[in-house]
């Protein structure tokens, strides 16, 4: 039951925003399996709602907008798997949940939300190369670049359809990875196997969702959805650290 409700819920996150799996169905899984175990189910069956929310905004996609920020995020990847050994992943995911409720608690208060309308190319660039190095360090490459492309003036399209194809590239150099360090182990396909219908339900429910939403309803949407995941990793983090003591 724990496994089917991680999955209702990453995959609903996930087809709703084009991010959110492993915030949204860890909690769940980590009581039911194995961190690593856990860590490869998210990887997986985000790729999974992936392909279904590449699908659903495959019309608005730009692949120059995709090389502004793939191309640095894999130089990120590449950062994160040179310093993975080196790097306190617990203490990287605290600081990305401070970063997430600021950033999420700020506008979601405000009344008019950002609208830029001039590119950053550089800013672009760097919030593409941090999406890939934490997706390799903590498996958490959507928050990031949903926070920078919330600040543009985009359609609910526009947004989509660059968050969900660089998750997908980023976690599937990832699952790469992991693949060949042997970590998707028979347990990891067994849980998959248990939790994949589940999770195309919720993946499907959320882009249900996604379309019945003006881009200004999308937008907020966001902006609280970084909030709440800021609130949902720290609070994780901190009930690992109180188990620890």
């Amino acid at each position: 039951m724990l496994i089917i409700a991680g999955a209702v819920a990453g995959g609903f996150a996930n087809g709703l925003a084009g991010f959110g799996t492993g915030l949204f169905a860890l909690g769940w899984w980590l009581a039911a399996m194995p961190l690593l175990d856990a860590v490869a189910t998210v990887v997986i069956l985000s790729l999974v709602g992936g392909v279904q929310g590449i699908f659903a905004v495959r019309n608005a996609i730009n692949f120059r907008d995709q090389a502004c920020f793939l191309f640095p995020a894999l130089i990120g990847i590449l950062t994160g798997y040179l310093f993975l050994s080196l790097v306190n992943v617990m203490i990287l995911k605290v600081l990305v949940a401070i970063l997430l409720i600021v950033f999420g608690g700020f506008f979601a208060f405000q009344k008019n939300l950002p609208k830029l309308k001039k590119r950053f190319v550089v800013v672009d660039g760097l919030v593409g190369f941090i999406g890939g190095m934490f997706g390799m360090l903590a498996g958490m490459s959507g928050a990031i670049l949903t926070m920078g492309c919330s600040l543009y003036d985009w359609t609910k399209g526009q947004r989509r359809a660059l968050v969900q194809p660089f998750n997908f590239v980023v976690l599937g150099v990832v699952f790469i990875l992991m693949a060949w360090h042997g970590l998707i182990t028979s347990n990891v396909w067994l849980v998959v196997l248990v939790a994949l219908p589940f999770s195309i339900i919720g993946t499907q429910g959320g882009i249900f969702v996604f379309k019945r939403l003006t881009d200004k309803q999308f937008q907020r949407l966001l902006i609280w959805l970084i909030f709440l995941s800021g609130l949902v990793l720290a609070g994780r983090e901190v009930a690992a650290l109180v188990s620890a003591l």
